[in-house]
C-alpha cells in the first residue's frame, strides 16, 4: 500500500481510469458482437441504426487515447464496409 499522500491519489486515480478504459472498451466489444449478429441474420436497417452508436464508442475511446485514432478509424471503415456489402 502507498504511504505518501500523493501516492495514495495516484492510486486512487489510477483505479478510476483502469475502470473507464475497461469500460469505453466493453462497450465498443458489446456494440460489435451486437451489429455482427445483424450482419449474420441480414438485417441491413437495424444494423445502419447502430452505425451510429459504435461510431460515437470509438470516436469517444480514441478520444479518450483508450484505443489509437487510426485503430477507431480502421475499425469503423470495416464495420461500415461490411454493413452495405448485405
Amino acid at each position: 500500500m502507498p504511504i505518501t499522500k500523493s501516492a495514495q491519489k495516484a492510486l486512487r486515480q489510477n483505479a478510476k481510469r483502469a475502470s473507464l478504459n475497461r469500460m469505453y472498451e466493453k462497450k465498443i466489444k458489446i456494440l460489435v458482437k451486437e451489429i455482427s449478429s445483424l450482419i449474420k441474420e441480414k438485417k441491413k436497417e437495424e444494423a445502419k441504426a447502430l452505425l451510429s452508436k459504435i461510431y460515437k464508442a470509438l470516436d469517444k475511446a480514441a478520444k479518450t487515447n483508450v484505443i489509437k485514432k487510426n485503430t477507431a478509424s480502421r475499425k469503423k471503415s470495416r464495420i461500415t464496409k461490411q454493413v452495405e456489402k448485405i
